[in-house]
C-alpha cells in the first residue's frame, strides 16, 4: 500500500502525469467500509484497467490537502478533503487530468463533476435507491434524472431496481448481487473460531452487514424474547442509528464491524443465517448480497419478505413476517439435518462472470 497527499491548494502533478486512469469511479461508500458491490466489481475491473475510485468528500481541517492511496495494483482511492461535493471535480483533475475513457457512478450526487470532467462513456451502476434512504438530500432525485440523461448505459443491483430504471433509460441491464463463492465456502472447512464467537453458547442465529434503518429492530427483539436459549449475533457497523436504538437482551450481541477476510470464520459459527430487514422505503429495491454469501457457506436462511429475495429464492429461504413466524422458522431450520441444496443457484452466479458481462456491454457502446 502506498499513500500520497496533495498540498493544500496544490496539485499532485507527477502522480497525475504518470498514472493516467482508464476508469474514474464516483462512490458514496468508503472503500474501507463494509465490503460489498462496489468493492467486488471495481477490484475486478482494476485487474485489467487502471482505476481511480473517488469517495464522497470527507473534510478534515487538520489535514493538508486530499489523500490518494493505492489499495491494489491498478486501483487507487481518492478522498477529497473538501466541504462540498461540488468541489470534487476540480480535485479529481489534479490526480487524473480532465477525464478518462469511462466515468462510473454509484451515486447521482456526483453529477456536478461532468461540468469539469469529460468521459467517452458514462456508466451508472445503480446498486440502491439512495433517494429513499434516511437523510437523503432532496435534490438527489433530480440529480439522478440528470445522470440518467447523461449515462450511456445503466446497470442495476437487482430485478426490482431494473424494472424501475428501465422506464427511465433505454439501455438498462440487470446485474443482481453475486458472490465470491470460494471465499465464503471456506466456512465449510473448519476455520479457526473467533474468540467472541467461541464464548457464545449454541445455537447461533447470525447476520453480517450494515445495521441501519433497514433492520427491523422490533422484529429482532421480539424473536430474541421468544427464543431465550438462542444467541442472535448482528455483525457490522451502525449507520444512521444510535447504539441507544439497539434492543438489549442477554442473547442479543453486537460485535461491531469485522474485516471481509474474517467473515467466513464468523459465518461458520452460524447455525442459521438471518436477514431481518424492515419492509420500508429503504428496502423496497434492495437485493441483499449476503443471501448468496450465506448460501455459499451452506447455511439455512431466514428472511423477511424482501421483494427480490421472495421472487428469486422463496423455495430455499424461509420467509417470515413476525417474531412468531421468525421463531418458528429458526426452530424448523435447527431441526433440519442440513441446509437446502443451493448448488443450482450458486453455479449460475459469480462476481467474475458479472464483471466480464459488464465489460462486454461497455465495449459494445459507441465511444
Amino acid at each position: 500500500m502506498t499513500n500520497a497527499t496533495t498540498p493544500a491548494g496544490g496539485t499532485h502533478g507527477t502522480l497525475a502525469a504518470s498514472r493516467p486512469y482508464d476508469i474514474v469511479v464516483f462512490c458514496h461508500l468508503r472503500w474501507d467500509f463494509v465490503y460489498q458491490r462496489p468493492q467486488h466489481i471495481i477490484s475486478r475491473l482494476a485487474q485489467r484497467k487502471r482505476v481511480l475510485l473517488v469517495e464522497e468528500p470527507w473534510h478534515r481541517p487538520e489535514q493538508s490537502g486530499s489523500s490518494l492511496r493505492s489499495v491494489q495494483e491498478g486501483l487507487d482511492v481518492l478522498q477529497p478533503n473538501v466541504t462540498d461535493i461540488g468541489q470534487v471535480g476540480s480535485i479529481v483533475t489534479e490526480y487524473a487530468g480532465t477525464g478518462a475513457s469511462v466515468g462510473w457512478f454509484y451515486s447521482p450526487a456526483f453529477i456536478g463533476v461532468l461540468t469539469e470532467l469529460s468521459f467517452d462513456q458514462v456508466v451508472y451502476d445503480c446498486m440502491d435507491e439512495l433517494s429513499l434512504f434516511r437523510g437523503a438530500p432532496a435534490q438527489l432525485i433530480e440529480q439522478e434524472r440528470m445522470l440518467l440523461r447523461r449515462a450511456d448505459v445503466v446497470f442495476t443491483g437487482g430485478r426490482s431496481l431494473y424494472e424501475a430504471k428501465a422506464e427511465l433509460h433505454d439501455d438498462v441491464h440487470c446485474f443482481p448481487s453475486s458472490v465470491d463463492q470460494d471465499h465464503f465456502a471456506r466456512a465449510l472447512k473448519g476455520l479457526p473460531v473467533p474468540d467472541d464467537m467461541a464464548a457464545l453458547s449454541r445455537p447461533i442465529v447470525g447476520y453480517f452487514g450494515v445495521i441501519d434503518e433497514r433492520i427491523d429492530l422490533a422484529l429482532l427483539d421480539g424473536t430474541a424474547e421468544l427464543l431465550p436459549d438462542v444467541q442472535f449475533v448482528m455483525i457490522g457497523p451502525l449507520a444512521k442509528i444510535s447504539p441507544d436504538d439497539l434492543p438489549r437482551r442477554s442473547n442479543l450481541h453486537y460485535p461491531g464491524m469485522r474485516d471481509y477476510q474474517q467473515l467466513p470464520n464468523y459465518l461458520q459459527c452460524f447455525d442459521v443465517a438471518m436477514m431481518p430487514f424492515a419492509l420500508n422505503d429503504a428496502t423496497k429495491f434492495i437485493s441483499p448480497t449476503k443471501t448468496l454469501e450465506y448460501m455459499a457457506a451452506g447455511r439455512p436462511i431466514v428472511s423477511t419478505a424482501i421483494r427480490d429475495v421472495v421472487r428469486e429464492y422463496a423455495d430455499v429461504v424461509q420467509i417470515v413476517n413476525s417474531p412468531t413466524s421468525f421463531a418458528e422458522a429458526v426452530r424448523s431450520a435447527l431441526a433440519e439435518a442440513s441446509a437446502p441444496d443451493y448448488t443450482a443457484i450458486l453455479t449460475q452466479t459469480s462476481w467474475d462472470a458479472t464483471v466480464r458481462r459488464m465489460e462486454s456491454i461497455i465495449a459494445k457502446q459507441p465511444a
